[in-house]
């Protein structure tokens, strides 16, 4: 063998070893990668805009896959999760669900219908209302003529809250005294009683809860249902 066979071969030595060299450290790279990544597991993006208290159904989301160690503890990795669930607020198209965003269907008695209504968070919520609290529902309303006294009334007494939602923000309107946030409560009532709730959302000046002892009851005499400041005279 020449000197310059000898150099050749050399040469193919060298470039073997940092063809080894370089694979070696691709290697090291993807395996520093995947140890700083992790295992993949499935998650679930929501197909479209879902509304507050619908039932939720698979097919109303779509598996992905993510990184484990990327995901927040509360994300569902199991679409189980919503069997007989609903959503307890707007869940917007391309959010990942998450286990908060969830609740139980709460279960109506016979001749009970489920209807929400909006609750100023300051003066008819205050963080103490939850879910199977009793409460009533006070409606306060202007009078009819300029001559008719305002008036308060007892709309619904012993209500039944089956839930209570997340705080939203509100977009203020031409009334500036109008609240600025919002608990969406969802009540359990027969079918007068919910139409008294709606008849009041839409034309009552406010809505307020009351709340009731646990494990009372309320029992309002009808001639206490309805309150004026003349009768206080």
């Amino acid at each position: 063998m020449n000197s310059r066979q000898r150099r050749g071969v050399i040469l193919l030595v060298l470039s073997a070893l940092c063809a080894l060299g370089a694979f070696a450290g691709v290697l090291s790279v993807i395996g520093d990668v995947k140890s700083k990544v992790g295992p993949e597991v499935a998650a679930y993006r929501i197909k479209g805009d879902i509304a507050p208290y619908r039932t939720l159904s698979p097919g109303q989301f779509e598996e992905i896959k993510m990184p484990r160690r990327w995901l927040s503890d509360n994300a569902v990795t199991d679409l189980a999760a919503v069997q007989d669930k609903i959503a307890v607020t707007t869940l917007k198209k391309g959010s990942l669900l998450q286990s908060d965003m969830l609740a139980e269907r709460p279960e109506l008695q016979a001749g009970q219908q489920e209807i929400a209504i909006m609750i100023d968070a300051a003066t008819g919520v205050a963080g103490k209302i939850r879910s199977n609290d009793r409460v009533n529902i006070i409606a306060t309303f202007e009078g009819k003529k300029d001559e008719d006294p305002d008036r308060s009334v007892i709309i619904v007494s012993n209500a039944r809250v089956i839930n209570v939602g997340k705080l939203t923000p509100l977009e203020r309107s031409g009334d500036r005294n109008g609240p600025a946030e919002a608990v969406p409560i969802t009540f359990a009532l027969d079918t007068k009683d919910t139409q008294r709730v709606a008849y009041a959302e839409s034309f009552a000046e406010h809505v307020r809860l009351a709340l009731v002892a646990p494990g009372g009851t309320s029992t309002v005499n009808p001639g206490d249902r309805t309150y004026t400041l003349d009768g206080d005279k």
